[in-house]
């Protein structure tokens, strides 16, 4: 899928952004194309759309979480790309964020947050704060505010995962997906398993439909 119509072409409806943390799970936004057939013996490989992520440390742990998914879902990792019935091709990133303006009620006023600036988007692979807070919403254009408030500004980053399967022996593209998201954090360590985990959600789903799907916050660890 080209690049700018991975990250350009939203499907959600516009919705007001909130300023909470993860607590209450990662929010992304899915889109699916798919002919998979059910599993039957198919085996698969996976390889990186981007040249410079091939043999890397990162994509490989990246690769690891989809081929578990794969495997759990009935299908075999293959010993070379030449055996593999299936190729599967990976790709992920962040751009590098946009500022975010909010409003907030002050001394208990009732009010709705300001949300403006659509989105400017630039490179990718960013590295960046360590507690993320995550959105729903694209390109709000909302402007609603009642009593006195006061204005919080944040950095909010877009980031996408791609995950295209295609068959070996023809070629024939089996699976088009794409998930995306939006937090106060461009560590792709703390995305992408939240977009692989997205991804891999009811799939391989119902083929053109957009899904809003949050992905559970990890257990709390015992004190």
């Amino acid at each position: 899928m080209h690049l700018s119509r991975k990250l350009l072409v939203l499907a959600a409806p516009a919705a007001l952004l909130s300023l909470g943390g993860c607590a209450t799970g990662f929010p992304a936004q899915v889109s699916r194309f798919q002919q998979m057939p059910v599993p039957s013996g198919q085996s698969f490989v996976i390889q990186a759309a981007d040249a410079r992520d091939r043999g890397g440390i990162e994509f490989g742990q990246y690769a690891d979480l989809v081929r578990r998914h794969l495997v759990a879902l009935g299908y075999s990792e293959a010993p070379s790309a030449s055996a593999a019935s299936l190729v599967v091709t990976l790709d992920y990133g962040v751009d590098h964020g946009r500022e975010h303006l909010a409003t907030r009620p002050l001394l208990g006023a009732w009010g709705f947050g300001a949300y403006h600036n659509p989105y400017r988007f630039g490179g990718y692979r960013g590295w960046g704060r360590a507690s993320p807070a995550f959105y729903w919403g694209w390109n709000d254009p909302f402007a609603w505010n009642w009593g006195p408030s006061a204005v919080d500004v944040s950095t909010v980053y877009t980031s996408f995962l791609d995950l295209d399967i295609k068959r070996t022996a023809d070629g024939k593209s089996l699976f088009e997906g794409t998930a995306k998201a939006r937090s106060t954090t461009d560590r792709l360590q703390v995305l992408v398993p939240n977009l692989v985990e997205a991804m891999f959600t009811g799939f391989p789903g119902n083929s053109g439909e957009t899904v809003r799907i949050t992905v559970p916050p990890p257990p709390r660890q015992p004190r």
